[in-house]
């Protein structure tokens, strides 16, 4: 079985393993507050050029999310996303089990815009019973997003200006951060994303590490007592250098993107197999996730040989599915798929 459900089923990179290997026996203090992590800290901040950021070291992507949302948001506040949003469709509830209230907008390619923030915010500013509602407090996008779609500058800038504008945080949810940023096409730079949004994570979970994600706030105020947060959100590794010494292999020498160029640029060739054959797509993107829309008769077969994962009904004879590259996705794989798709599709 080649297996294409998400790129985040093998281990981690060799260079990773061979510096948990190198710095086993080492004695470091617990907790984040060890040379690694202050290494990579500075790393994370030269690389998306933002010196006076705040950088912090979580588990994974959920908790992540959860915990950065919890701690910008007061009681009476929820946050905006698109109803197709991560936080919003594949976390359990982990946002809402905190106290606050996800708040959807539409979003047919999974990306939400600036107008339909200023809207929401301007409606609930008219609205004269407000204290009855839940308060817009943040904006929470992910890029790339849940269907594998990028903003580009000029969208993420609005969206900033709106937040700026209404004096709330903006939230990226990197965890497929690289995936995104070395896509074809996209035009935001590392350094452009540090400057249009208040906060984001490098993703490590699903680009190389064996766990990890680099929350990195980019205006330090909003820090304010978040390793307090992570604490009480179960985030607080004991053997914290664990994360960030995977962080400074990563950000060495550009791994973390040339890791991600290797999965998108798979990611291509699998797209282009499909479209050789006429297969339409649930949305178009250039990221590491490929949504071809498949007649149901074809996914009995397809899945005794390649592991994809069933994304949505389309009618009654046709569906979305996904099929994800990672950084260790063999070229071996993606020549076996696009010989089945040439020949029986």
């Amino acid at each position: 079985m080649i297996r294409f459900e998400s790129d985040y089923l093998e281990g981690c990179c060799p260079q990773i393993l061979d510096a948990l290997r190198e710095t086993n026996l080492e004695q470091t203090l617990g907790y984040g507050e060890d040379p690694h992590c202050a290494k990579a800290a500075d790393m994370v901040r030269y690389i998306f050029d933002c010196p006076d950021a705040e950088v912090h070291f979580l588990v994974g992507g959920t908790q992540t999310n959860a915990t950065v949302i919890a701690s910008q948001l007061r009681p009476h506040q929820g946050v905006v996303c698109a109803a197709s949003g991560h936080i919003n469709v594949h976390e359990t509830g982990a946002v809402e089990q905190s106290g606050h209230k996800i708040l959807a907008l539409p979003a047919t390619d999974g990306k939400i815009s600036a107008a339909q923030v200023r809207a929401l915010l301007e409606a609930h500013q008219r609205d004269f019973s407000r204290e009855h509602t839940v308060q817009p407090g943040m904006v929470y996008i992910s890029f790339p997003t849940e269907l594998g779609t990028v903003y580009t500058k000029k969208e993420l800038q609005d969206l900033h200006a709106v937040c700026r504008e209404w004096e709330i945080p903006l939230f990226v949810d990197g965890a497929r951060l690289g995936y995104g940023l070395e896509a074809a096409g996209v035009d935001l730079l590392p350094k452009d994303l540090a400057r249009l949004c208040d906060i984001f994570y490098v993703g490590g979970t699903k680009q190389g590490a064996l766990f990890g994600e680099a929350v990195v706030f980019t205006r330090s105020a909003l820090a304010e007592d978040f390793r307090y947060l992570i604490k009480q959100h179960g985030g607080m590794l004991a053997k914290g250098r664990l994360l960030g010494l995977q962080y400074e292999v990563l950000m060495n020498g550009g791994l973390y993107f040339k890791l991600a160029r290797h999965a998108d640029r798979l990611a291509d060739r699998i797209r282009a197999a499909f479209r050789a054959k006429g297969i339409p797509f649930l949305v178009e993107n250039t990221t590491n996730q490929v949504f071809p829309i498949l007649p149901t008769a074809a996914l009995a077969p397809l899945a005794e040989q390649f592991g994809f994962e069933l994304w949505q009904e389309v009618d009654d004879t046709h569906a979305g599915v996904r099929f994800c590259t990672s950084w260790a996705t063999p070229e071996s794989a993606v020549e076996a798929l696009e010989s089945y798709i040439e020949k029986n599709l």
